[in-house]
C-alpha cells in the first residue's frame, strides 16, 4: 500500500469579525524585471488589523460585483472566453470562502451553493474537472483551481455530495505526475512546468487537510522537482529543460514555488529563504505584470508566499499590496484583467485581501 501524508492539517478560526459583506496557462515568460522597489518599513500590529477600512469597503464591493456576475447555472467568466470556466468559477467561490460564508450559510452562502453545483457537475466520469468546451484549453489548470475550491468546501463541511467527486479528482492529479515529479497542461505523464505543478500541489494539499488519502511518495517528487527549478538567484524557471526565457525567474512563477514548498510541509528551508529574498528584491512591479498577463496569478502566490513566512515578511508586504489593489478597484467594483475576464481578478484580488481572515484551510499558518 501507498503511504498516505499525514491526517488532517491544524484548522484555526476565521477571525471574529469576519467580512459581512485564479490565459490561465500562465507565468511562462516575459521581459527582464525592472530594477527593486524600496519596501516599507515594519508595520507593528496583528495581520488581520492590516485590513483598514478602506480594504474592508473594496472587499465587500468586490464580493458583490461577484455575486452579480455569476450566471443562473452557478458559473462565472459570461461574455468572455472563459465562460463557465471551472478555475474561474472556484476562484470566485474561494473569494466568498475567505469572507466567512460557506454553501448554504452566511452572506454568499446561496451563490457559494449554486458554484459548487456548477463544479461537481462539471466532474467526468475520468475525474477531469472542466467544462466541455474547455476540454482542449489546458485543462489541468482549471482542474487543480477546482480540485482545491470542492476540498476547501468539503473540509469546512463534510458534504456528502463531495467525497467521492473529490476523491476521482485527487486520483486524476496523483496518476497524471509525469517522472520528474510535476505537471503540465493536460493529465497524461508527459512534461511538467512550475505553473501546472502548483494548481496541483496546492489541490492535493488541501484534500489531505480534508482526510482524502494522498501518497507521501507523490508530495516528495514534487517537492523534488521543484527544488531542482530554482535558480541560482532564488527565483525559479518555468520548465527544468527548453532553454529561452522559460529557464529565466520571474516572480510570478518563483512565488508559486515558494507556496509549492510551504504546501508540502517544508517551513524551515534554505530554498525557501533564497525565494522569499527573490521576491522581496522583485517587489512590485506592477507594469511589468500587466503586460505580461500575470499580475494578479504573480500577486496572489506572493501574498499566500508572505502570508505562510509570517511576521515581517507578511507585515512588510501586504500593505503595500493592499493599497495598490484597492487603488485599482473599478467604479463597478471589479478588478480587470487582460487575458482572462473580470471574475478572475476580482476574485483574485478578493482572496489576497482577505488571506489574514484566516478563514480557509489552506491559508492558515
Amino acid at each position: 500500500m501507498q503511504k498516505s501524508v499525514g491526517g488532517r492539517a491544524p484548522r484555526g478560526g476565521c477571525r471574529a469579525a469576519c467580512l459581512v459583506a485564479m490565459g490561465l496557462a500562465l507565468a511562462c515568460g516575459g521581459a527582464e524585471a525592472a530594477p527593486p522597489a524600496s519596501l516599507p518599513k515594519t508595520v507593528e500590529t496583528s495581520p488581520h488589523e492590516l485590513i483598514t477600512p478602506r480594504a474592508e469597503l473594496s472587499i465587500q464591493r468586490g464580493l458583490q460585483f461577484l455575486v452579480q456576475a455569476q450566471s443562473p447555472d452557478g458559473s462565472f467568466g459570461s461574455g468572455s472566453n472563459y465562460d463557465g470556466h471551472v478555475a474561474v468559477t472556484a476562484l470566485a467561490g474561494m473569494a466568498m470562502l475567505a469572507s466567512g460564508s460557506t454553501p448554504g450559510r452566511g452572506p454568499y452562502g446561496e451563490p457559494l451553493e449554486r458554484a459548487v453545483t456548477y463544479v461537481l457537475n462539471n466532474v467526468t466520469s475520468t475525474g477531469l474537472i472542466t467544462a466541455p468546451e474547455h476540454r482542449n484549453m489546458n485543462p489541468m489548470y482549471g482542474h487543480g483551481f477546482a480540485t482545491l475550491f470542492l476540498a476547501e468546501v468539503y473540509g469546512m463541511t463534510n458534504d456528502d455530495r463531495i467525497r467521492d467527486k473529490l476523491k476521482l479528482a485527487v486520483k486524476t492529479i496523483i496518476n497524471s505526475q509525469n517522472k520528474e515529479g510535476g505537471w503540465r497542461y493536460f493529465p497524461v505523464r508527459r512534461e511538467a512546468d512550475v505553473s501546472a505543478t502548483v494548481c496541483q500541489m496546492m489541490a492535493l494539499r488541501a484534500a489531505r487537510n480534508a482526510g482524502i488519502a494522498v501518497p507521501k511518495s507523490t508530495v516528495d517528487a514534487c517537492v523534488e522537482y521543484i527544488r531542482r527549478c530554482q535558480n541560482p538567484d532564488g527565483g525559479f524557471a518555468y520548465m527544468l529543460s527548453g532553454g529561452g526565457m522559460g529557464m529565466g525567474s520571474l516572480l510570478p512563477r518563483s512565488a508559486a514555488g515558494v507556496v509549492v514548498l510551504y504546501s508540502a510541509g517544508v517551513y524551515e528551508d534554505p530554498q525557501i529563504e533564497r525565494g522569499l529574498r527573490y521576491l522581496q528584491e522583485q517587489a512590485f512591479q506592477p507594469m511589468q505584470f500587466r503586460q505580461e498577463g500575470f499580475y494578479f496569478y504573480g500577486q496572489y502566490y506572493a501574498a499566500q508566499a508572505m502570508w505562510y513566512a509570517g511576521g515581517d515578511h507578511w507585515r512588510r508586504w501586504f500593505p503595500r499590496i493592499r493599497d495598490e489593489l484597492v487603488s485599482q478597484q473599478q467604479p463597478t467594483g471589479n478588478w480587470q484583467d487582460m487575458t482572462v475576464c473580470p471574475e478572475y481578478a476580482t476574485a483574485m484580488a478578493c482572496i489576497v485581501l482577505q488571506l489574514s481572515n484566516n478563514c480557509l484551510p489552506i491559508f492558515q499558518r
